[in-house]
């Protein structure tokens, strides 16, 4: 069969094409590293392989989201354990303010060192993330939480719980409000005692103790109030209803509600106790800080048993609001602590699951560089071939053996 010389050069050109664009097209997949160098090369595997990035892009901003929330609740827990050291130290203030022996100028000089604490409490519950925004006011996160003014230290944040979403399907608060934090107590905070100011006995309350929480009105708030050398207790509803009474007699308890409490002193006719639950009974710190070191300001000289009466009065109603406001802290701390051990646990299940992603995206994309660089190989060598025989046939001709 004739072929002609047009015929010739077409086929080998065609030939030495196809070859130059494999070679081409192994030398581009060598430098890329992958399989297909476009989604129409594997349709299905480009499918999958997007899927995969895809949920390993969502997992990566899941853990900004969680290194966020981590560094905000690590802010929040170093507040709050400064916090719970300054709320201490003043438990410690209440104890020595209770000494007989001190005189006004000590008691005094006490007012000061609590009045130095409760600027740095509330310095404290002003702290903000180093950005400006401030962590326990809410959403209102731009200007401190906690303000100062002629009526005491009022909160102006609001109970806004930032949110972040850590998971695909969960969303943790990054931060607590101030008056979660600082302004109300746990549940299952006891009663808190406190004496009228309008008194003038020198009757003294003891601890409120727990005998019966499923005696009639327990829960309910409670007057005890004294008259001809008699003691009734009656609860805060209305009307009031009389839940116990008797002759007073100094140390002796007095029963009422599933609970006893302890007088000693001499009340006077009128004088009135309140024995309220914690939540009824003024659960903001900052306003208790602020009573006692009132009291502690007042001089005792002079005043007798009655002054006497009234400042130790205000240290046990003290002790018990700060008590309580430590243990709803340290609640909190626990809380913020659990917080952050399940960012930890999602962290380390997200790291697990990277490694699966990454593998698994591997065996899609990926080239084998050993299997390619043959491939590699091979074409250079049948492109060479080509060309070659190209060569030689286009050199025979007929005058060349003439």
């Amino acid at each position: 069969m004739r072929i002609s010389t047009q015929s010739f050069y077409a086929q080998s050109q065609s030939a030495m094409g196809t070859q130059q664009q494999k070679l081409f097209r192994i030398q581009q997949q060598l430098a890329a590293g992958t399989k297909f160098l476009t989604p129409a090369d594997d349709p299905v595997a480009a499918a999958r392989a997007l899927g995969v990035s895809q949920s390993m892009a969502e997992s990566a901003q899941f853990a900004t989201s969680r290194s966020r929330a981590m560094l905000s609740l690590s802010q929040e827990e170093t507040a709050l354990k400064s916090a719970t050291s300054i709320m201490q130290s003043m438990k410690t203030l209440a104890v020595q303010a209770g000494n007989g022996t001190l005189s006004d100028a000590d008691r005094a000089s006490l007012a000061t060192t609590l009045q130095s604490s409760l600027d740095q409490l509330v310095n404290v519950a002003n702290a903000d993330d180093g950005n400006g925004q401030f962590l326990f006011a809410g959403f209102k996160s731009a200007s401190p939480p906690f303000v100062s003014d002629a009526g005491g230290i009022r909160y102006t944040g609001d109970q806004g719980q930032r949110l972040m979403q850590i998971d695909v399907s969960r969303q943790m608060a990054a931060t607590d409000d101030g008056r979660s934090v600082f302004q109300s107590v746990q549940g299952g905070a006891g009663y808190v005692a406190s004496a009228a100011t309008g008194n003038t006995g020198s009757g003294v309350f003891g601890s409120v103790g727990l005998t019966d929480a499923a005696a009639p009105h327990y829960g309910k708030d409670f007057t005890i109030s004294f008259a001809g050398g008699n003691y009734t207790v009656s609860t805060g509803d209305t009307p009031p209803v009389v839940a116990a009474s008797g002759p007073y007699v100094p140390d002796a308890p007095i029963s009422f509600g599933g609970m006893q409490i302890k007088m000693s002193g001499t009340p006077a006719d009128g004088d009135t106790f309140q024995v309220a639950a914690a939540r009824n009974a003024g659960t903001d710190i900052f306003a208790a800080i602020g009573d006692m070191v009132a009291a502690l300001k007042q001089p005792l000289a002079g005043g007798g048993e009655v002054a006497q009466a009234r400042l130790l009065n205000a240290l046990s109603t003290f002790n018990v609001k700060v008590t309580n406001a430590h243990d709803n802290v340290l609640t909190v701390i626990s809380s913020v602590g659990s917080r952050m051990n399940e960012l930890d646990a999602l962290d380390n299940g997200a790291a697990a699951r990277a490694l699966v992603d990454k593998a698994y995206l591997s065996e899609i994309e990926d080239l084998d560089p050993a299997a390619a660089i043959s491939e590699y190989l091979q074409r250079e060598t049948s492109l060479k071939a080509t060309q070659q025989t190209f060569a030689r046939l286009h050199s025979i001709a007929l005058f060349n053996y003439l």
